[in-house]
């Protein structure tokens, strides 16, 4: 597989959870975060998305010190997403170790800030954070959504100079129902150049080969490891082959 996986760890107090089409009432517990990167790194991935729901929520960066024991005890990339709304904020994440940050809520409310970060720290570091409900982008840790399509959004920014957009399909996150290939497509056909990265609906290593089989760049997963359907060293061994 030539898709490049990126397993993914979300945090509410402290710990590592996972919701249900980002249902703040429907959350299950797994553990300690610092555990399942060291286990991530230890298996062979290099990548890791973090997300902070607490941050999500509140609307500032809560869980930097997670961040922040994860980037000090491993060599993972981290990208790190959730309740990034100010320079302080961005500041923090990079500041605690973070490589990248995802950020979609500002890109909405604040598109001239969104933009000022792009520039200032490059398309390299800044990912655009697509979160889709009902064809329309999601804001606030998904309580909120906007009057934004998703292709007209993807492309005032793709203008603007951003090279990675982490999509999720919210009504596929934490279903394991299987991934919105057919949005991923229409994306990817409709700005080709496009890193990329598909989140949400991931259930097993076959969904991961259909999304490989599509041309999709990239994929972030997460409860499917947690409930036990992706074995991470059947995957790691997967995505070896043919890279």
């Amino acid at each position: 597989m030539k898709i490049e996986l990126i397993p993914a760890i979300d945090i509410i107090g402290g710990q590592c959870v996972r919701l249900t089409k980002g249902d703040y009432d429907q959350k299950t517990v797994y553990g300690k975060p610092i555990d399942m990167a060291k286990e991530f790194e230890r298996i062979g991935f290099n990548r890791l998305h973090v997300v902070d729901l607490d941050g999500a929520k509140s609307r500032h960066i809560v869980n930097d010190a997670v961040l922040r024991e994860i980037t000090s005890n491993t060599k993972l990339t981290v990208d790190f997403g959730g309740g990034i709304k100010s320079h302080e904020d961005v500041d923090a994440a990079f500041q605690a170790g973070a490589q990248m940050v995802t950020i979609g809520s500002v890109a909405v409310t604040h598109p001239q800030l969104f933009t000022w970060w792009l520039q200032k720290y490059g398309p390299d570091r800044v990912v655009l954070g697509a979160d889709v409900r009902n064809g329309k982008i999601s804001i606030n840790g998904w309580k909120e959504d906007s009057t934004e399509d998703l292709l007209p959004f993807l492309k005032k920014y793709v203008d603007a100079g951003v090279k990675s957009v982490l999509c999720t399909e919210i009504s596929k996150d934490g279903t394991l129902g299987g991934p919105a290939i057919d949005l991923y497509r229409e994306v990817l056909n409709t700005y080709p150049g496009l890193h990329l990265i598909a989140s949400g609906g991931v259930s097993s290593i076959d969904d991961i080969r259909a999304l490989d089989k599509a041309g999709i760049p990239a994929v972030v997963f997460g409860k499917a490891i947690y409930e036990g359907r992706i074995d991470l060293e059947d995957l790691w061994r997967a995505g070896q082959k043919n890279n």
